[in-house]
């Protein structure tokens, strides 16, 4: 798809949303239960749309909010539940919906102390500190409303049961199922109370003092401080934006705030490779104006609009391709940096993040665990300890506290962000320079390319390019080099990946079918150049069309 000719540059007026239409959308717009775009659909972050195309609005909130009560009933978990939202235009008047119909239900519900922004982590530490240190056998989930780095129009709303982590499918699939049930019945089911009511008896929690605070326990932030490391923070607009500040208070780190501006139109914003306002801080577009002031900091990150995800920009590259800075990271981590971690605790990597990712933990003498996409797969070693490390392609990723205890169970961008700056102090090196080293010791020096395109399929196509088989795959060859695993199995867990993974000895490449557009997604890189990562391309296309076509 092409680039957009204003990507990179100022929104204007007319890339704005109008927030009052939007939010007048969201309260008068009636989805239709049958139209399977009007339908309440859990993707690997929750339910995402947009009012003004009848795909979150008041019913669809009303509807999955009474599925999860029912949901959580059935599941035993009578713990409160924390709820959060971000900054988009949607989520508050999804958040009021959410909390009217929890009070309605008799749940307990525990919103932020200061009214204001809750990122995810900060959410997902709630529930594992209450569960974890004081639960009494009530366990507590959470809500967060958000549609993560999504444009300005969109709304997104997500369940964390009591792991902490993103819920799987098998919970979200019958809390969709129910929701549209629910629907259909015209709501009919749907248990609520005025929002006053449900207000004035909800209860109130400090997410941002307990994330903050808790900080020293996953990160080396002494040798941040004493290295005096200057780092330069943008949230984006999005939910860290008074987390930021907290830190740097806390901690006393040479740190600035770099946009502490909230706005739901975001005309603060670059427009992204599409055009489009999209909080997406690992994108290069999106980042223009904190890549243009990177001489300012020895380092500077940005995050998405609620901080599960990670932009690592260095004076002396830019900003970082995700699976260069995830390498980085675990290079660090398991190189020394946290020798009271499980020697047996392993390296987590979806399958289409960076084989650079193997070639480090092959390294490290470390064991690899490849699972599919979405970071749900993470949760349970997350949680147990044996994966120390979790890490998606999309810039998403967390890791286990110091002492080799569990930090969070969903991804965190604040750590990830606040890594690269121990990396520094520790090292010396910023991340981009040790990527730099990683690539002469274990990729033979040449450059490494990494990509993702898209090519259309329409929703038939998309069904069987999930349903795929190894033995679907006549071809022998890719880029001129022979195949050595046909995969649509993950190796780390056996889950099926939705679609399939081809190796060769330099490249791979993976296609899965996008879930909200009419396209499938071709991931590839080649450890040969970026000459040789478009033939692995183009051989991609041809090998999945002759597979669809059997």
């Amino acid at each position: 798809m092409a680039r957009h000719e204003r990507a990179g540059q100022p929104a204007r007026p007319e890339d704005l949303v109008d927030v009052a239409s939007l939010v007048t959308a969201y309260y008068t717009r009636v989805p239709d239960p049958e139209d399977v775009d009007q339908q309440v659909a859990f993707g690997t972050s929750g339910h995402r749309g947009s009012a003004l195309d009848t795909a979150f609005n008041e019913a669809h909130i009303l509807a999955t909010t009474q599925a999860i009560c029912e949901y959580r009933r059935q599941q035993g978990t009578t713990g409160p539940l924390f709820l959060g939202r971000d900054t988009h235009a949607l989520s508050e008047p999804a958040w009021a919906s959410a909390l009217e119909v929890l009070v309605a239900n008799d749940v307990t519900v525990l919103v932020d102390a200061t009214d204001r922004y809750t990122p995810t982590p900060a959410v997902s530490r709630a529930i594992l500190a209450h569960n974890r240190e004081g639960s009494g056998g009530s366990d507590a989930d959470g809500i967060v409303v958000t549609p993560s780095h999504n444009p300005p129009r969109d709304g997104g709303f997500k369940y964390n049961p009591p792991h902490g982590g993103p819920a799987d499918t098998d919970a979200t699939g019958w809390i969709a199922d129910r929701a549209n049930a629910l629907l259909r019945a015209g709501l009919d089911g749907v248990r609520r109370v005025p929002f006053a009511r449900a207000r004035g008896s909800a209860g109130s929690y400090d997410f941002l003092g307990e994330y903050v605070r808790a900080l020293p326990r996953v990160l080396d932030l002494d040798a941040v401080r004493e290295a005096g490391v200057r780092i330069g923070a943008d949230p984006l607009g999005g939910a860290a934006v008074d987390y930021w500040g907290a830190i740097a208070e806390e901690h006393r780190l040479d740190l600035t705030v770099v946009n502490p501006l909230v706005d739901p139109t975001w005309r603060f914003m670059t427009l992204d490779w599409d055009g489009k306002i999209r909080m997406d801080c690992s994108s290069a577009d999106a980042m223009a104006s904190l890549i243009a002031a990177r001489d300012r900091y020895d380092i500077a990150t940005g995050n998405d609009a609620d901080a599960d995800r990670h932009g690592i920009v260095t004076p002396d590259g830019g900003l970082m391709n995700p699976n260069h800075y995830l390498a980085v990271a675990i290079d660090h981590l398991f190189g020394g940096a946290r020798p009271d971690w499980p020697q047996d605790a392993a390296i987590g990597k979806t399958l289409v993040s960076s084989s650079m990712i193997d070639r480090v933990a092959t390294s490290l003498g470390r064991r690899l665990v490849e699972v599919p996409v979405g970071f749900k797969w993470f949760v349970p070693g997350l949680l147990d300890g044996s994966v120390a490390f979790g890490g998606e392609e999309s810039a998403g990723a967390s890791f286990l506290c110091r002492d080799g205890s569990t930090w969070s169970t969903d991804k965190d961008g604040i750590i990830l962000a606040l890594l690269g700056s121990e990396i520094i102090a520790r090292t010396g090196r910023t991340p981009s320079q040790r990527y730099a080293e990683l690539v002469e010791q274990l990729g033979g020096g040449a450059e490494i390319a990494y990509a993702r395109i898209d090519a259309p399929a329409d929703r038939e196509a998309k069904a069987r390019l999930k349903a795929l088989s190894p033995s679907d795959v006549s071809a022998d060859a890719v880029a001129g080099e022979p195949i050595t695993a046909v995969l649509t199995e993950a190796p780390g867990n056996g889950a099926a990946v939705g679609g399939l993974k081809v190796t060769t000895e330099n490249a791979w490449f993976a296609a899965r079918p996008s879930g909200t557009e009419d396209v499938y997604k071709i991931y590839a890189e080649s450890f040969r150049g970026p000459e040789h990562l478009a033939q692995v391309q183009a051989d991609a296309q041809e090998v999945v069309d002759a597979a669809l076509k059997g």
